[in-house]
């Protein structure tokens, strides 16, 4: 009997001694082989690129906006700044003897676009001259009556008289040199008067020719400083109830966008279309935008939203910075050494932006134009790995 139970019990106690001996080896060396493929793998979806590489990729580095609660989308039209923009007429008719500037040629304030030949020129400058002689003449008798009173010899009467008379000559003068002045200013010669630009800027428009006889009053330049444009909207009167002077308008034209900021909205309806007139200001000083062409405006609208990541504000991030991997949005935001991939939630599109719902504090700095450069890299990547 005693037999028996040893040879039951033999088995037992060789399983437990070999399991305590090496029976666990196997799963030891998987989960070592585990850790150590991790230690080894890259970090998923980062991309180390230098500053260098980033240029060259035409990669371009934006932030998020921050704030807003929708967006009305409409389209629009640039504009001349009307305190930007003049035009140049001939303030007497003659014959156009020169002309200093052409179309798209920069202008400073004061200088000469053209020179005018006119009788009527001749006159003004010869009533300049005669007014100079005048008060000469004038002040030449006032100090010889001051010098006679002086010395007791003329009488108080006469000094008056003389004073009076070198007052109303140097009236006459500087109103002689006003209409010249009006009329263009000094030209070179007596017959000649210089059309002067108004303003700083760039001829626009030029509508007279070298030799040709222009009228009075006729236009014959159009100068604008377009270092800012206008963009000019129209709006419902309900819509027009939720925007206020100062809000952000995002512009944006093929191959093109930039920020506005509205300047005035109108407290009357247009009598012809019945709609509320909007005029926002664009920094113009690249010289991308065109008085005339048409754009798509997004007038971003505030309060709202939040988003999940803790901010009390919306962020929305360009169109062209979201790209698609795996079938999930991401948007690649810069590190230190190259992008790491962010998965987002979008909301609402607005314009040529998107709004992120989840996944952008609005503080990172993130890859908008050529992002697709990024998400072909990180392709590349992967598909090595898999090799």
């Amino acid at each position: 009997m005693k037999i028996t139970i040893l040879r039951a019990t033999l088995p037992l106690a060789l399983i437990a001694t070999l399991a305590a001996c090496g029976g666990t080896k196997p799963s030891e060396e998987k989960a070592e082989t585990e850790a150590k493929e991790g230690a080894e793998a890259p970090s998923q979806g980062v991309i180390k690129l230098s500053p260098q590489q980033i240029a060259t990729a035409g990669i371009q580095l934006v932030r998020p906006t921050v704030g807003g609660g929708g967006a009305i989308e409409l389209p629009g039209t640039i504009e001349g700044d009307p305190q930007g923009t003049q035009v140049v007429s001939a303030a007497i008719g003659g014959r156009v003897v020169a002309l200093t500037r052409n179309l798209g040629q920069s202008v400073g304030r004061g200088e000469t676009l053209a020179v005018i030949e006119s009788r009527e020129a001749a006159q003004l400058n010869a009533e300049v001259e005669a007014a100079q002689a005048r008060a000469a003449l004038a002040q030449s008798n006032l100090r010889r009556e001051q010098r006679l009173f002086n010395e007791r010899v003329s009488a108080e009467q006469d000094l008056i008289a003389a004073r009076t008379a070198a007052r109303e000559a140097e009236i006459a003068l500087r109103l002689a040199r006003q209409q010249v002045s009006a009329a263009g200013g000094g030209g070179g010669s007596l017959n000649r008067l210089a059309i002067r630009a108004p303003i700083g800027g760039q001829v626009i428009a030029r509508s007279v020719t070298l030799g040709q006889t222009v009228a009075a009053d006729a236009e014959l330049f159009r100068v604008a400083n377009l270092s800012t444009v206008s963009l000019t909207l129209s709006l419902s009167a309900a819509d027009a109830g939720r925007v206020r002077p100062g809000a952000t308008v995002e512009v944006s034209a093929p191959g093109r966008q930039a920020t506005a900021r509205i300047t005035f909205v109108s407290p009357v309806l247009d009598a012809t279309t019945r709609l509320v007139p909007v005029i926002a200001a664009i920094d113009n000083r690249s010289g991308q935008w065109r008085v005339g062409e048409s754009v798509q405006a997004a007038i971003l609208l505030g309060g709202g939203g939040g988003n999940e990541n803790g901010g009390g504000s919306a962020v929305s991030v360009p169109s062209t910075a979201v790209q698609t991997i795996g079938d999930k949005p991401v948007v690649f935001v810069r590190t230190g050494d190259g992008f790491r991939a962010a998965p987002v939630t979008l909301g609402q599109a607005s314009g040529a932006s998107v709004m992120v719902l989840w996944g952008l504090t609005g503080r990172e700095q993130i890859a908008a134009a050529n992002s697709f450069v990024l998400k072909a890299e990180l392709g590349k990547g992967e598909g090595g790995d898999e090799d």
